[in-house]
Formats: structure tokens, sequence, C-alpha cells
């Protein structure tokens, strides 16, 4: 049995507007912002208490970077 690693995104929200802070597999929002930097900055808090992996997508719901709270599968050396 696999673990499944835990993530954290913030996507857009289509429906109301502004960006919204979702876990994987969630369907509840941790939140709503208007600005997609006020999202990163809180959805970055909650990734590093999680240990998790941080997702940001565009406003296509694409996913534009990571970042790596967790157990980061390439570590920097050194």
């Amino acid at each position: 049995m696999s673990k499944q690693k835990k993530t954290t995104h913030v996507v857009p929200n289509k429906k109301d507007g502004g960006w919204d802070i979702k876990q994987g597999g969630g369907q509840r929002s941790s939140g709503n912002f208007d600005r997609k930097s006020d999202a990163i900055d809180r959805a970055r808090d909650i990734s590093k208490n999680l240990g998790s992996e941080l997702y940001i997508h565009n406003k296509d719901g694409k996913i534009g970077s990571k970042d790596s709270h967790g157990n980061d599968p390439h570590p920097p050396k050194g």
C-alpha cells in the first residue's frame, strides 16, 4: 500500500472570483483571497505546517510552479 503525499493547491475560483486554497483530493476551500499573492502566502504557511507539496496554479488552472515543504524527492546538495 503506497502512502499518498499531501498536497496544497492555490487555484483560481471560477465561480466566485479570486483564489482558493485547497488540499489535494478535497473539495472545500481553506480560504478565498482577492489577490493571488495573499493566497500564496497563506498556502505556504499551511503547506509548511502540513509538510506538503505546494502547487500554485495559473488562471487557466494549469500548474505554474511548485514548492516542497515536506519530503522533497530532489533535495538540494550541500
